[in-house]
């Protein structure tokens, strides 16, 4: 498959190290330009292009950039296309009153943003120093979970597939309605949980929950 990262900082290069570890083709860009990020593509082995050149070369596209920016996604290009999602709101790049509000979850605002993709919220929930470290083969013992949302099924399987050829199961978490499940503050966010415990914590979350910022610091999981 070839995937698009929209970015080119420490997620999109952990995730592209990982996609192209597990046979994907990939294309990272950044908003200076290719020019700026050569060594970035030589050190993950991957390809580097413009915003346009990552939306018209992905099957599958990551928007690895502040939630913030995402308005400069080019819309028309990504028509019928997988946007993955791991995107986390932090006000402090500038205040979303929908999800001040609760309004919105952050998928929901992307993918207004991007009304023809197909998006679907995923790989928010853990630490970027955590993505290649706490990568394990299918079947491993200590495999972590992620959990994923979306509206279309089809695209959260496929969502699902890539996820496990990286290195992590994952859980259906519901549409993108129920993406604040598994965003900032909620129990499960970035706690390195299996696929039991985690669809466990997923069902007992409710609006209410909410853990201090950093919990992660202290549950550990399935390292405990």
């Amino acid at each position: 498959m070839k995937i698009g990262i929209i970015g080119a900082g420490r997620m999109a290069q952990a995730v592209g190290l990982l996609a192209t570890r597990a046979g994907h083709d990939v294309m990272l860009s950044n908003s200076r330009g290719p020019e700026t990020i050569p060594h970035v593509g030589q050190q993950i082995g991957c390809e580097v292009g413009t915003v346009n050149d990552v939306a018209a070369f992905g099957d599958m596209i990551v928007a690895a950039i502040h939630l913030q920016m995402s308005a400069a996604i080019p819309a028309a290009p990504l028509t019928g296309k997988i946007v993955l999602n791991p995107q986390n709101y932090f006000p402090h790049f500038g205040p979303v009153q929908e999800l001040d509000s609760g309004a919105l979850t952050t998928a929901e605002v992307l993918a207004r943003l991007l009304p023809g993709a197909k998006v679907v919220k995923a790989l928010n929930s853990i630490l970027v120093e955590d993505v290649v470290s706490d990568a394990r083969p299918t079947g491993a013992k200590d495999r972590r979970a992620l959990p994923i949302a979306g509206d279309d099924a089809d695209a959260k399987a496929a969502v699902a597939t890539v996820l496990d050829q990286i290195g992590y199961d994952s859980v259906n978490a519901g549409g993108l309605a129920d993406g604040w499940r598994f965003e900032r503050r909620r129990p499960v966010y970035c706690i390195p949980l299996d696929r039991v415990r985690l669809e466990e914590r997923l069902a007992a979350t409710t609006r209410d929950s909410f853990v201090p910022d950093g919990n992660w610091r202290f549950d550990r999981g399935i390292r405990a």
